[in-house]
């Protein structure tokens, strides 16, 4: 079997491509070095641009399944960039479901229920608050008709793999690098909730869908967690930070809890890794000084994107990529 992964050099796609590798899986990369300078594992690479049908086509016609986490990633930048947005979290889904016959799993967000009181299972109506959540439900519904699996994924954290880059844009990522390098957590609202899941469980459920027969959509989280309950979990592995609450008006609506029990009676999705776990990944980074500059634009795709990459990517909208 060959399995295409694209995005496979992002912060996913670097415990995937260790999990096809622990499988024996044989395992292409496609992807632009959007955050990276090198790609260094001993797997077959491809350097291109999803938009780029040329490039992308054979590829896919040697694939028996494709897992694609190729997107522009998060409110913030996809907020700055919403037609950006569109043409690389949305557009490219329509032409693979219309032209790949193969196996496609694809992974989704959450965030398409918005803000929801009861705890969302795959049949809730999505309530999208943001471009990137919306632009993902579009994808999903491209996707309708061809054999895909599609994960919405809950919030990610802790360490996927050595060698691809870090986000520490994600919520106990960041935490802890703000307990670990000021002393205090700062908490905004603190009653919203967010599903939680280690990169490595979500790597694990992706891959083994390769191989399974079930299509359709599926929530994948490991626990519903309050904000504010989060900062307290974070503040007993670092006892003398300060929980700082910050009272401006929150920017940010979303408040959701799922359920991956779907996935969990279909799948046999089992996660293992603890929130705990994800934290002490993070602080052993920190306080081994394996992380030189945590403030680095590069670990936060909002601050990144505006700085380096939206010229890279918008440098094919004025070009002939479908030749």
């Amino acid at each position: 079997m060959n399995v295409l992964v694209v995005g496979g050099a992002g912060y996913v796609g670097g415990a995937v491509v260790d999990e096809l590798i622990d499988r024996h899986i044989g395992v292409t990369v496609f992807d632009n070095l959007l955050y990276e300078e090198v790609y260094r594992k001993d797997v077959p690479f491809a350097y291109g641009d999803i938009r780029d049908h040329v490039v992308l086509s054979p590829l896919l016609n040697k694939a028996d399944a494709v897992i694609w986490l190729a997107a522009l990633v998060g409110d913030q930048a996809c907020q700055r960039y919403p037609d950006l947005a569109v043409a690389i979290n949305q557009e490219p889904l329509k032409w693979l479901g219309e032209c790949y016959c193969g196996r496609i799993i694809f992974t989704s967000t959450c965030s398409v229920y918005g803000d929801e009181t009861l705890v969302c299972t795959e049949d809730t109506p999505p309530n999208p608050l943001s471009v990137y959540a919306e632009t993902k439900l579009a994808a999903e519904r491209y996707l309708e008709e061809s054999e895909s699996i599609i994960f919405r994924l809950g919030t990610l954290y802790g360490v996927g793999d050595y060698f691809s880059r870090i986000r520490l844009d994600l919520v106990v990522n960041a935490m802890t690098v703000k307990a670990h390098e000021d002393g205090k957590i700062a908490i905004y609202g603190g009653e919203q909730f967010r599903p939680l899941l280690h990169v490595k469980d979500a790597a694990h459920a992706i891959v083994s869908a390769v191989s399974c027969d079930e299509c359709g959509v599926f929530n994948l989280h490991k626990q519903n967690v309050r904000i504010k309950d989060l900062a307290a979990q974070i503040r007993n592995h670092y006892p003398n930070a300060a929980m700082q609450v910050e009272s401006q008006k929150l920017s940010d609506k979303r408040n959701y809890a799922v359920s991956s029990e779907k996935a969990r009676a279909t799948l046999g999705f089992m996660p293992v890794r603890s929130i705990d776990s994800g934290i002490e990944q993070i602080k052993e980074l920190l306080a081994s000084c394996r992380l030189k500059d945590t403030r680095n634009p590069r670990f936060s795709n909002g601050k990144f994107l505006p700085m380096h990459a939206a010229a890279e990517l918008e440098k094919f909208n004025g070009s002939d990529l479908d030749r």
